[in-house]
């Protein structure tokens, strides 16, 4: 018979603000005014901190500033190469992240597994889904060595994480908040592989938001509040009557987990609120009316006209990870929208530029 996951939790007031408060956030980011070109170098700098400081959670050495220099400049620091492959792997899972969020890809057990191989890759971007774990593993106090917890056993991974994906897909009415937070809480209690959990975990968490609307323009990290608040992280997922799976894990109530996951949450989009609009009133507010014409897709592509004047359909659909034919559609959607103009008309080197009313975004 298969596996059923039914998460146990309390909506509590608590929770309640604290949705609340990320609501509140994710709507005033909707017409908030940011010139493309400040916003590309936000969003960098927010994949390098949530880079930074979800492989520091798992012991990683690096500071933020050798982070930007491994992955900006390809550093080498003798004595860190094992550093340096796991913050080239996590930039590379968080750029395919973007790919996936943008094309609305329904989440799959394939998904999931990439993550992980990406996670544990040395920043390459072509590698084979990994295979979950084929024995048991434990997590251990790294100083007293003594057991944190015991997952479930090999055989129960697959199932579990069929039920788990199962779940999402039915669960669409759930807010995402809550909903990335119970997912994070369930992957880690099932812990599917030796090693990369806690980074697949987050990673799967933030698709979920993405997928939900709750990006905030690709500005905000997470993974900052896991690392400063890391005590309270690990206790809040620490659940249970027993540190083994099969004694009460399983059917532990995670009210505890969702408060935290939600109120760092809150804190986490208000922190880049405050961030985001000192930038936007830098950025000058003429160009609110004209960005608030463009879709998320359409925004996301202003990026690419500030590194070129022409662009091809097949490098806008690089971007998104689309298929030739839905790339040619696009374009053409777009040119009748007025916001591409077709400047060489040429069947196979087809270019266009940006139309000279949205110009004004990128100056």
């Amino acid at each position: 018979m298969p596996i059923k996951f039914i998460p146990i939790f309390s909506i509590t007031p608590q929770i309640t603000r604290a949705l609340l408060r990320i609501e509140a956030v994710k709507q005033a980011f909707v017409d908030l005014p940011i010139n493309p070109a400040v916003l590309q170098v936000l969003r960098e700098t927010a994949k390098l901190t949530t880079t930074h400081y979800s492989t520091q959670i798992e012991g990683n050495r690096l500071s933020q500033e050798e982070v930007v220099r491994v992955v900006q400049q390809s550093a080498h620091l003798p004595g860190r190469e094992r550093d340096e492959r796991e913050v080239k792997g996590y930039y590379a899972a968080l750029d395919e992240l973007e790919k996936l969020a943008a094309r609305q890809v329904p989440i799959t057990e394939r998904i999931i597994q990439t993550f992980h191989a990406l996670v544990m890759s040395d920043g390459r971007t072509q590698v084979k889904p990994s295979a979950y774990r084929d024995g048991q593993n434990v997590i251990r106090d790294s100083r007293t060595r003594q057991i944190v917890y015991m997952p479930p056993e090999a055989k129960d991974v697959s199932p579990l994480m069929k039920a788990l994906v199962a779940w999402l897909d039915e669960n669409q009415e759930l807010p995402y908040p809550l909903k990335a937070g119970i997912a994070h809480y369930q992957f880690a209690t099932i812990h599917p592989y030796y090693d990369g959990n806690g980074r697949t975990a987050r990673l799967l968490t933030t698709l979920i938001l993405h997928q939900g609307g709750y990006d905030l323009k690709g500005i905000y990290s997470l993974e900052e509040y896991y690392a400063r608040h890391l005590p309270a992280y690990y206790e809040a997922l620490d659940v249970g009557p027993s540190h083994n799976y099969y004694l009460g894990r399983a059917e532990a109530d995670i009210t505890q987990w969702l408060t935290f996951f939600c109120d760092g949450m809150a804190q986490a989009f208000e922190n880049v609120r405050r961030r985001a609009t000192e930038a936007a009133s830098s950025g000058g507010t003429d160009t609110a009316a004209a960005l608030r014409q463009l879709d998320v897709r359409q925004r996301k592509i202003l990026d690419l006209f500030l590194e070129y004047e022409l662009v091809t359909a097949k490098q806008i659909g690089a971007v998104f990870g689309f298929q030739p034919r839905t790339c040619s559609e696009l374009c053409r959607k777009w040119v009748r929208a007025g916001f591409l103009v077709v400047v060489d008309p040429s069947r196979k080197a087809r270019k266009y530029a940006l139309a000279q009313k949205y110009r004004i975004l990128l100056d």
